[in-house]
């Protein structure tokens, strides 16, 4: 009942108290994210109370995304989330890194902008579509996780992830494909048509 409630034009005015509540009470998902980048309110996507997005305008999700309990998606270099992309609680996605601006700056890092920092980091992360980030995961500056991924929990991912790989450990490695996972259950799907990948499927054909 209250799905179809939130699914219906009444939706807006439930994402809209769910944010108000956010500010007083945490943790728990609230339903829908308008979207800074490109002005758009995506009505699928949920994201944790206790979420930290930062630098909003240089993040741009896709709808139907879930962003658990505790984690943090830094915008500074760009960050980029696919549809249906899920960080699980506490994950971190950054886009800077400081740790050689601060040792080459000293006491003179902050006085200079972040673009003119010598050795200061800023690269934006992709992650695609229907990738699944295990719990207490980071994903470190100029990473590019392809989509249909698993990244296993306490993954640290610095650089490329192909499509459909599960990847694991510190420096994550692949060590998996998704789709040889989702071929057995197959059979349970009620919708073919619907799965995120028709090629797969129609492989098995």
């Amino acid at each position: 009942m209250l799905r179809k409630l939130y699914l219906s034009p009444f939706g807006y005015l439930i994402s809209g108290f769910l944010h108000l509540f956010s500010r007083v009470h945490k943790p728990f998902m609230v339903y829908g994210y308008r979207n800074k980048k490109t002005g758009k309110f995506q009505k699928l996507t949920r994201i944790s109370s206790s979420a930290k997005l930062l630098n909003k305008r240089n993040i741009n999700l896709a709808d139907n995304i879930w962003i658990g309990h505790y984690c943090l998606v830094d915008g500074t270099g760009g960050v980029t989330l696919g549809e249906g992309v899920q960080l699980s609680s506490h994950t971190v996605v950054y886009s800077h890194s400081s740790q050689d601006a601060i040792r080459l700056l000293g006491r003179h890092f902050i006085e200079l902008e972040a673009t003119k920092r010598p050795g200061y980091k800023l690269k934006p992360v992709t992650i695609g579509e229907y990738t699944f980030v295990g719990t207490s995961s980071v994903i470190l500056p100029g990473s590019v996780i392809g989509k249909g991924c698993i990244i296993g929990a306490g993954s640290v991912v610095n650089g490329m992830v192909p499509d459909y790989a599960i990847a694991v450990g510190n420096p994550a490695k692949v060590v998996g494909d998704t789709r040889q996972r989702d071929k057995t259950r197959f059979g349970d799907l009620l919708d073919l048509a619907k799965y995120y990948d028709p090629e797969a499927v129609s492989s098995e054909k």
